[in-house]
């Protein structure tokens, strides 16, 4: 059903003009079929009216369905199909729409887009009687006892849908409704989609307005719909009819310049592909290469992309193959024969779209500067880009060696092996999650439309080869959320590519992000993360933690200045130390540097150090206090003082920058020592008091702390330690490091003087 038709010989061809400038694009069917001209809806609704029913025999008005589902499923029992057709017929009988065709044509043609697509036998029973509950006198429970509870469910969903009012103001939690029964079966809105469409082809005979706004209703909702869903077909096709009807001068302009391109002699597109083809049969790889004519609304968007169209850009082309290793092999082969254009390529077969597409992207240059898009997948591969989760057939049918029961998978619970939908691609299964959560139905429906709005998606790495889908503009804290979900609210920080990131930052497309969690229960999201969450799972989480927690998210705890008593009197912390870590825990939150007074003067330890100047007064560095066994070096300073230094102390090369000489030195026996770190961290509750008592618990003393002003939610501390022994700074060190919320503690390390 896509309005991009693969067959070479209608390529660029434009469709037929409809009543009210309407275009029924045509109808794709599989690439080894030869796609089906449109059928005759009023021929079709006299055979419904006059061709036989008899038990047993299958109505010539279904033949056009039985013959496209046998293509997809030649061993399918027909006998459901007889049925409900029959049943729709009856009971349909003497209804009409409104271009005057008997009632029973539109089933049936929804019927028929569903079959191409390959659905299988209970969604066409169903859509050959979706509408029969709401339109006649046969119920749900006619329809279950004849058919099964299973068709009687989709029945169910597909009326309830066909109530649904999109434009009307309360519609919000109609519509989540809607998704909610959708989500327990995606067959439900993928007839409504075929529904929609079909009602997109006959719209010519209402009036403008109204055309306009079911229009509408179908470009900001449905179509968004498709394109989840991955049915890329009726997704294409709707574009272009939703494109003729809204914006008319600019879908007559584009029809102009493919009936152009049409005329011209010569096609650039067939010259590569027959050359591809010769490329493909010489390293013998089995392979059709077809031309895709871009579908109108494809053709608008390169237009306005590129300005002047060239013979190329009207269409790609398409190779199918057998097995995946052979659309690499496709891959290198016209990459090693042809010219590639690098920036193109995209491999969406190693990471699949969040609606189950996989395809290799690439192009290539001809020898005049024009480049042809080429799509490289397996024909199984091409049905679900064509056809998403219609292709996949039932996705509650239980495992033949399960040995489950008939009965759907949405009447069982969990507990009696509840299979998990295999159709059900990530982007759907996020939505019933978010939408449980969401407070209300006005924010459910206010970030669905943002959500719908979000036409493209990224793909980013989690550190275990993972990936996470989302879309284009996302934040640290949209990946935190897609990964976590409500234990997100504990993130403090992320690396990104290796680097460390604010949760603001914004992702791209391939990037690793590594996502740093608190393990402090009182952790909990700031609001400020509100202004960087762009999809609705992080913002209805948010939203939902902020209002079961009033006056929280402020990144403060009133409680926090004070810390209990048994953290007070935690073993080997000093007096300081508390006092410190009070003072300090106020003072970085009000935003201030701090430098905390020790309690009593400090006494004057230091390693033992021994100079090349007998009688010298040694000195240690406070630029980077250096601690046994680091390499040191020292320069005589004015007074006849050695200062002592590290070796990669960016005071030594200034020194020796300014041609001063090294004075000998080593270290002594003494192994007390005084050293500066650094501690770079997120801001927390309670994070001053738990990083000095991994102080304390680990045998430092406390001389002196500053805490710099926060920035973009870090911490910079710089403390001055008393060490008993130089051995225990790096368990130290350690130590520092595995408090939650602390990504970094390093060895202060100064700026050499300006010269």
């Amino acid at each position: 059903m896509s309005a991009e038709a693969t067959n070479p010989a209608t390529a660029g061809l434009p469709a037929p003009p409809v009543p009210q400038a309407l275009t029924a694009s045509t109808a794709p069917a599989a690439p080894r079929r030869k796609a089906r001209p449109r059928i005759d809806l009023r021929r079709l609704g006299r055979a419904a009216l006059l061709g036989s029913a008899t038990r047993d025999k299958l109505p010539d008005a279904i033949g056009h369905v039985v013959e496209a589902h046998r293509a997809h499923h030649p061993d399918a029992d027909l006998e459901p199909l007889r049925r409900a057709y029959v049943l729709a017929e009856s009971s349909h009988r003497g209804q009409t729409r409104k271009s005057g065709e008997p009632y029973i044509t539109h089933p049936l043609a929804v019927t028929l887009i569903l079959a191409e697509l390959g659905a299988e036998t209970t969604t066409l029973t169903a859509s050959l009687l979706h509408d029969t509950v709401e339109d006649t006198d046969v119920t749900l429970e006619q329809v279950r006892e004849q058919f099964g509870e299973e068709v009687r469910y989709l029945v169910d969903g597909v009326t309830k849908l066909e109530k649904v009012d999109y434009g009307a103001a309360a519609e919000p939690e109609t519509f989540r409704k809607m998704l909610v029964a959708t989500g327990n079966d995606v067959r439900v809105m993928s007839i409504k989609l075929a529904d929609r469409l079909h009602n997109m082809r006959t719209l010519g005979v209402m009036r403008p307005e109204k055309q306009a706004r079911i229009a509408k209703v179908t470009r900001d909702v449905l179509i968004p719909l498709a394109e989840r869903l991955g049915v890329q077909a009726l997704k294409t096709e709707l574009e272009d009819l939703v494109f003729a009807v809204l914006h008319p001068e600019e879908y007559a302009r584009t029809r102009e310049l493919i009936a152009e391109n049409a005329a011209r002699p010569g096609d650039p597109l067939a010259v590569v592909a027959e050359e591809a083809r010769g490329v493909l049969r010489e390293a013998d790889i089995p392979a059709e290469v077809l031309i895709r004519p871009r579908h109108f609304v494809s053709v608008h968007r390169v237009a306005r992309k590129r300005g002047r169209l060239r013979g190329t850009d009207f269409g790609r082309l398409l190779v199918l193959v057998n097995e995946d290793a052979d659309c690499y092999a496709v891959l290198g082969e016209l990459h090693t024969c042809m010219t590639p254009v690098v920036s193109e390529f995209k491999d969406f077969i190693a990471v699949p779209k969040f609606n189950l597409y996989q395809s290799l992207h690439t192009a290539v240059a001809r020898p005049d500067g024009q480049m042809v898009e080429v799509l490289i997948r397996t024909h199984q591969m091409h049905k679900v880009a064509e056809a998403g989760v219609v292709a996949l057939g039932n996705p509650y049918a239980p495992a033949p060696e399960s040995g489950a029961s008939d009965a759907p998978a949405h009447d069982a619970s969990p507990a009696e092996g509840e299979r998990v939908d295999p159709t059900r691609p990530g982007w759907l299964s996020r939505l019933l999650e978010w939408q449980r959560a969401a407070p209300d139905p006005d924010t459910f429906w206010s970030t669905l439309r943002e959500d719908l709005a979000q036409d493209r998606e990224i793909t980013v790495f989690r550190p275990d080869g993972g990936t996470l889908g989302l879309p284009e503009g996302a934040t640290c804290v949209d990946a935190a959320y897609a990964q976590y979900g409500e234990d997100a609210h504990a993130c403090i920080g992320a690396r990104v590519n290796g680097r460390l990131a604010t949760l603001s930052t914004v992702l791209r497309d391939g990037d690793t992000v590594q996502l740093l969690m608190g393990q402090d229960p009182a952790s909990e999201p700031s609001r400020e993360w509100l202004d960087h969450a762009h999809t609705p799972a992080a913002r209805i989480a948010i939203q939902r933690w902020l209002a079961t927690h009033p006056g929280g998210g402020d990144g403060t705890d009133d409680d926090a200045a004070t810390e209990p008593d048994d953290r007070a009197a935690a073993p080997a912390r000093t007096a300081a130390a508390a006092r410190a870590s009070s003072a300090r825990t106020n003072s970085a939150r009000a935003g201030e540097t701090t430098a905390a007074a020790p309690a009593e003067a400090p006494r004057a330890r230091r390693a033992d150090v021994l100079a090349d100047r007998p009688g010298a007064a040694v000195r240690l560095a406070k630029c980077c206090t250096p601690v046994p066994p680091d390499e040191i070096t020292g320069f005589t300073v004015r007074g006849g003082a050695v200062t002592v230094h590290r070796v990669e102390c960016a005071v030594v090369a200034h020194m020796k920058g300014l041609g001063r000489a090294e004075t000998g030195v080593r270290w002594g026996d003494t192994a007390e020592c005084r050293v500066t770190l650094v501690a770079e961290s997120f801001g927390r509750p309670h994070l001053l008091a738990d990083l000095t008592e991994a102080i304390a618990l680990a045998g430092a003393e406390i001389v002196s702390a500053t805490v710099e002003p926060p920035s973009q939610q870090r911490v910079r501390h710089t403390y001055t330690l008393e060490l008993p022994d130089a051995s225990r700074l790096p368990a130290l060190m350690r130590a520092m490091r595995d408090v939650p919320g602390v990504y970094d503690v390093s060895r202060a390390q100064h700026q050499a003087p300006a010269p």
